[in-house]
């Protein structure tokens, strides 16, 4: 099955440039190149999988995960993102935002809970009452008795 890729050359050539500049030039070089470790993200983002379940084409997910909370820690998406905010109108050509890839839990919407495993409580379905068994007794008064 052929992955469905969202960066084009000509937008590659755009960040390429700009990503080899804030970068940090330390370290061996990935496996992984960094056109497909960002096309890796944006489909994590895009489908909501896992990253365990990140398909093949992609490299060792633990890879993936791990460079994407690297270059969080260091901050480099938040520089790559302001630094594509500077740019002009006329450079940036594409800015697009899928409200479909936000997912919120079932419960969030308004769905609601799963009851149909839960049975109900003997004493609850009788009806009957029975005092907390962690509080004493209450003190009743006896007429005429003056430590009550």
């Amino acid at each position: 099955m052929a992955l469905r890729l969202l960066i084009s050359d000509a937008l590659w050539s755009e960040i390429e440039p700009v990503l080899r500049e804030l970068k940090h030039a330390a370290g061996s070089p990935p496996r992984l190149s960094d056109r497909m470790f960002i096309e890796a993200v944006l489909y994590q983002a895009r489908t909501g999988t896992p990253w365990r379940d990140l398909p093949g084409e992609f490299g060792n997910w633990n890879a993936v995960y791990h460079r994407f909370r690297r270059w969080e820690k260091r901050g480099l998406w938040k520089r790559l993102w302001q630094r594509f905010q500077t740019l002009d109108d006329e450079q940036l050509h594409e800015l697009f935002i899928d409200s479909t890839i936000v997912r919120a839990h079932q419960h969030a919407a308004g769905a609601s809970k799963k009851t149909a495993g839960n049975r109900p409580r003997l004493w609850a379905a009788l009806g009957v009452g029975s005092p907390p068994s962690c509080t004493r007794p209450a003190r009743t008064s006896v007429p005429g008795c003056r430590s009550c």
